[in-house]
């Protein structure tokens, strides 16, 4: 039972991100600590994780990373452990929305608020935030559980964000 109607949305934690990756990013390894933490305090407050993974579309030529088969596109072992039953939604695009099943889950929670979080602020994070899907949503991005290439486009990022939905930190939302 939801009976907070929110849902907490873990977006793209997947190996390419990390060290040894394909494309690793600023603070990741934080950013996985913080976002992990944000799941165990969702799971004792009853609020459903739901993971997102994007896996390249191989009809558009091999993409630099993400690809399917590969070590890369794995979510984390420490996000799966953190969420053992989590649903996970698969995507090609960097809305969370377009193309999946993300909307049918929310619903079938009866989720009126989603908690976004997750890599990339400034392209799958927002874009996922403010979907043309998510309006129908409470929205707020969980600023120190996400991140990208540096700290300069993560808070860039996240100041374009505020006018359009919530940015607090997880502490402050969950």
């Amino acid at each position: 039972m939801n009976d907070s109607k929110r849902a907490l949305i873990v977006i793209d934690l997947q190996n390419d991100y990390f060290p040894g990756g394909a494309f690793p990013l600023w603070n990741a390894e934080a950013t996985l600590g913080n976002v992990t933490g944000a799941m165990r305090k969702a799971r004792e407050a009853g609020v459903p994780v739901i993971l997102v993974q994007h896996v390249a579309d191989a009809a558009r030529g091999i993409a630099p990373f993400f690809n399917a088969g590969t070590k890369g596109v794995e979510l984390r072992p420490e996000v799966r452990a953190a969420a053992p039953d989590a649903q996970v939604v698969v995507k090609s695009f960097a809305d969370g929305f377009l193309g999946t099943g993300l909307e049918g889950i929310l619903a079938g929670y009866g989720t009126q608020e989603i908690l976004v979080c997750g890599m990339m602020t400034q392209n799958c994070v927002t874009h996922t935030a403010i979907s043309k899907a998510a309006e129908k949503y409470r929205v707020t991005v969980l600023a120190d559980c996400c991140t990208t290439v540096n700290e300069m486009i993560h808070l860039i990022a996240l100041n374009a964000l505020a006018p359009r939905v919530g940015v607090a930190t997880a502490a402050e939302a969950l």
